[in-house]
């Protein structure tokens, strides 16, 4: 039993979940009520995605052994080639599963694993890509949705609020990780520029989110109660952000305003649901 917990642990279901959310997201505002084909590409994007956080916890135990201790890895709950083995198990099966959808969720579902496992492989430790890459790969689970349902387009503009909303938290993360990625000499983007630099490019993607955030009802069929929302849900946590976010904000603090913007996010959610108009 504690074995299970422990791979449970190692697939980090709350981020996961985000992501499958995202995809029932996209199926909903696609309005073509393909909801079974929808469910399917949530397994696939629960899958990639637990797959792909265990071969990064892989690839970053040493790293986590200063940064998150308290990991499955690190702690040795696991071994290194039980995590191997479920990362490799749970991205084929969401390959598996996306063949009994459609053919673009099938592409999809293989370049999406192949990009994450050569993101945490060679691009996590490049500065700035790497955080492009994981924005986009969480604005494809929305995508994800409308192929599924048979309907993408409109989700593209969904598609833009996550990257950037997810950009500005990659950004943020790099600071809360700055010691234990200096110490194992790893190149993101408050290591090589410095936390100073990654604490204004996170403000100027931050403010930028409050402008994208606004484009679903300004471009799309969104009813005022998606404004409301926003002005109330996410525009005080954005800001908060804002202010807090220096270069002398310490590691465990700058995390959980990371956790904090997380859980806004599900706002959002919550926004696009009650004012998308059918």
């Amino acid at each position: 039993m504690n074995k299970l917990k422990a791979y449970y642990r190692l697939a980090r279901p709350f981020n996961a979940l985000s992501g499958a959310l995202a995809v029932f997201l996209g199926g909903y505002v696609a309005g073509t009520g393909a909801w079974d084909k929808v469910a399917l590409a949530a397994v696939v994007t629960l899958l990639v995605t637990a797959s792909s956080n265990a071969f990064n916890d892989y690839l970053d135990v040493e790293i986590d052994r200063i940064n998150q201790p308290q990991r499955v890895l690190p702690s040795g709950q696991l071994t290194l080639r039980n995590a191997l083995w479920f990362s490799i198990v749970t991205a084929l099966l969401s390959i598996v599963v996306a063949a009994f959808i459609n053919l673009p969720s099938f592409v999809i579902a293989i370049l999406a694993n192949g990009l994450l496992y050569i993101y945490s492989w060679k691009l996590k430790s490049t500065v700035l890509v790497g955080n492009l890459i994981v924005a986009m790969m969480s604005a494809l689970s929305v995508v994800m949705g409308g192929v599924a349902a048979g309907n993408a387009q409109p989700t593209l503009v969904l598609a833009l609020v996550v990257f950037v909303t997810i950009l500005a938290r990659e950004i943020l993360k790099t600071m809360a990780d700055y010691d234990g990625d200096l110490k194992e000499h790893v190149r993101t983007v408050a290591t090589v520029w410095g936390k100073r630099a990654a604490g204004i490019l996170f403000q100027l993607i931050a403010a930028l989110v409050i402008v994208v955030v606004l484009l679903p009802y300004f471009l799309g069929r969104y009813n005022p109660i998606y404004v409301v929302i926003v002005a109330l849900g996410i525009y005080p946590v954005i800001v908060y952000a804002l202010i807090k976010v220096r270069p002398n904000t310490p590691g465990p603090q700058l995390e959980r305003l990371s956790q904090i913007l997380k859980y806004d996010f599900l706002i959002w959610f919550v926004a696009v649901i009650l004012g998308v108009t059918p």
